[in-house]
C-alpha cells in the first residue's frame, strides 16, 4: 500500500506557516477569550517545531530560513495574553 506525507495546508506568509507549525506542535495556543497567542513554554513542543522546520519547511524557503521563521514567533509572543493582563489592571 502506498503511504504518502500529509503536506500542511497552504498559507499566505512564512510567519502564518510559523505560527500554524507552533500551534500544531502544541508550542503555542491561543487565549480562548481574547484571541492572543500565547506562548506555552513546552519545550518538546518547541523542539517538535524545530523538526519540521528542518525535515518539512515550506515549498522555496530553506530549513534555516524555516527555523528562523520558527525562533521569530516565539521571541514575538509571551506566555500571557495582553487582553487578559489588561483586564487585571482594571
Amino acid at each position: 500500500m502506498l503511504m504518502s506525507r500529509e503536506r500542511r495546508p497552504a498559507v499566505g506568509t512564512l510567519r502564518g506557516w510559523a505560527m500554524s507549525v507552533l500551534h500544531d506542535a502544541g508550542a503555542i495556543r491561543e487565549c480562548g477569550e481574547h484571541g492572543w497567542m500565547q506562548d506555552r513554554g513546552a519545550p518538546h513542543a518547541r523542539e517538535r517545531a524545530f523538526n519540521v522546520a528542518r525535515q518539512d519547511p515550506p515549498a522555496g524557503v530553506s530549513p534555516a530560513v524555516a527555523a528562523v521563521a520558527i525562533a521569530e514567533v516565539l521571541d514575538s509572543i509571551g506566555d500571557t495574553c495582553p487582553g487578559c493582563s489588561h483586564e487585571d489592571l482594571i
